[in-house]
This record gives structure tokens, sequence and C-alpha cells, in this order.
């Protein structure tokens, strides 16, 4: 549970939402649209999705810092992670990143986190919970075609 002396160090801190919206929206497109220095330097190849992952760690360090439960602080992994991995598929994954904006969606999951701790906790439990529920249903799925595509060459290959 956060406790009030910390709040001035967490998702209430102006410097920290305007870092998330530096990263995620600070760079104006046309049709109301933006998008921030994440999404710039997750254009290098290679290296730029691993230091943005770098840059939003800083934002899930301050929520451990003032105090935020574990879930919370798992499901802003989470985001990161995600915008991270997809981010390193070529051209969709950079699609994905100027849209997904996990430092934001961060910042904000730390705010309702200070306004209802539980809440934000039980919510973050769900998502969590729902996120490797659909994760081993999809690893399964996979699982399952790659058997089944392996059965069938074997059998394509050995004539039965």
């Amino acid at each position: 549970m956060m406790s009030s002396s910390n709040t001035g160090k967490s998702g209430s801190n102006p410097r920290l939402a305007r870092f998330a919206w530096l990263l995620d929206s600070s760079i104006p497109l046309p049709f109301g649209r933006s998008i921030g220095l994440d999404g710039i330097i997750g254009l290098i190849p290679g290296l730029g999705d691993a230091v943005g992952a770098a840059l939003s760690s800083i934002i899930i360090f301050a929520a451990w810092r003032s105090g935020a439960p574990g879930a919370v602080l798992l499901r802003m992994t989470g985001n990161v992670a995600v915008e991270s991995l997809v981010g390193t598929i070529p051209l969709l994954g950079d699609l994905f990143d100027f849209a997904f904006k996990a430092n934001q969606r961060n910042v904000k999951l730390l705010q309702r986190c200070e306004h209802d701790a539980r809440g934000a906790q039980r919510r973050s439990r769900w998502v969590i919970a729902a996120t490797l529920a659909i994760g081993l249903l999809l690893l399964f799925a996979l699982l399952a075609a790659v058997t089944f595509i392996g059965v069938s060459l074997f059998q394509l290959l050995t004539g039965n």
C-alpha cells in the first residue's frame, strides 16, 4: 500500500508525467495524433527498443520507490515489455510503439494507484491473470499447430 508521505515521488509528480509525455506524445502529427521520443528512438535497429525500455524503466523505478504494490509494478513492467517486444517487429512494431504509449499508461496506472491502491492492485491482478491465460492458450495453440505440421510433414516424407 502506498503511503501518503511518498505521494510526491509518484504518478502525481508533474515531472514524471512530463517525462512520460516526452517519451510518448511530445511530437504532434496531423489529425490530432502524436508520437514521442521513445517511438523515434525505437526506429534505430537493434538498439532503439532496448534504449526505449531502459528509459521506460525510470517510471517503473519511481513507482517502486513510491511503494506501488507488486501487481501494479508487474503490470507496468508488462506494458513496457509488450511495447518493447512488439517494437522489435520491423515497421508494424514501430507503428504499435507510436500508438501503445506504455509510459503514459504507466503514469496513469500509478496515479490510479495513489487514489485507490486496492482497486488498482485488484485490476492489475485481473489483467495479469487474463494475460497469462491468453498467453497459455496461444502457447498451446502454437504447440498444437507445430505438432500438426510436424506430423503432416513426417507422413508426407515417409508416405504413411
